[in-house]
């Protein structure tokens, strides 16, 4: 009896082993680093409920602030982020920052690129011109304004309706009232060099989005053969509405990116 008794209790230790090892080795390749990128009309802070999740699960994630002063100035900002970081790094953005992540995003240290309801343009476009593929609520109304320097920013009463209707009205207000003006030159900026033509990109539509139309969305994954989510019902707001499918795409990418 002490014979087979012995070799399954040697079988069960082997598999103990060997499924140790498999986790360890998991979770050693695991992408560690995540910097967040804001889009137009934004700051960092919306990125809060995101944040949460991914500190929550052990993430070591950084907000890039950018200016929004120049296309180049939001490029240099992002890199600037991710030179302090200590390893592979996840580089994720919303709506304009897209654009932004597009070019910064050849740095070596980016393994991987997830796009959230964000213009993802090839080199040589920039995200004004593919936005007349398929144009957005947005892009035929009159809630865009302009200052007399050239900034743009969204007409507070209309910015519930059309950049974040899934949100509380005093939420929506809020955000209509720090907006971050973008210099409006900012959407012409032309892409050297495409990050997601040599890695790997996860995109996530918003399947209401009136700033930026879903149809475009799917058809920017479809091109860069991008893993692809999405969430119903989401406004242009889906990283601040929606964080818990956010974050599980932030995540997903981290698992599986190399």
């Amino acid at each position: 009896m002490q014979t087979p008794r012995r070799i399954v209790q040697s079988l069960c230790i082997a598999i103990l082993l060997t499924t140790c090892c498999a986790i360890s080795a998991q979770n050693e390749h695991r992408v560690k680093n995540i910097v967040l990128v804001h889009g137009a009309w934004a700051d960092a802070s919306g990125w809060k409920g995101v944040y949460e999740i991914l500190a929550k699960d052990s993430y070591n994630v950084t907000m890039v602030q950018e200016p929004e002063t120049t296309f180049k100035d939001d490029v240099a900002a992002t890199k600037r982020v991710l030179a302090l970081q200590d390893g592979p790094t996840i580089l994720v953005a919303h709506s304009y920052g897209g654009a932004v992540i597009t070019e910064a995003g050849t740095d070596p240290s980016v393994v991987g690129l997830v796009y959230i309801a964000a213009h993802m343009p090839d080199a040589g476009e920039n995200e004004s011109d593919d936005g007349k593929r398929f144009p957005s609520d947005l892009g035929k109304s009159t809630v865009i304004k302009k200052t007399a320097d050239g900034f743009t920013y969204l007409d507070p009463a209309q910015f519930h309706e059309y950049f974040a209707a899934d949100l509380p009205a005093d939420q929506a207000a809020f955000m209509s009232r720090s907006q971050v003006f973008n210099f409006a030159d900012n959407f012409k900026g032309v892409i050297t060099t495409a990050a997601w033509r040599t890695k790997p990109s996860w995109m996530l539509v918003a399947g209401s989005d009136r700033t930026i139309s879903p149809d475009l969305e799917r058809w920017y994954a479809t091109r860069a053969k991008s893993h692809k989510v999405e969430v119903a019902g989401a406004s242009h707001c889906v990283y601040v509405s929606h964080p818990k499918e956010v974050a599980a795409l932030i995540e997903d990418a981290a698992t599986h990116a190399k």
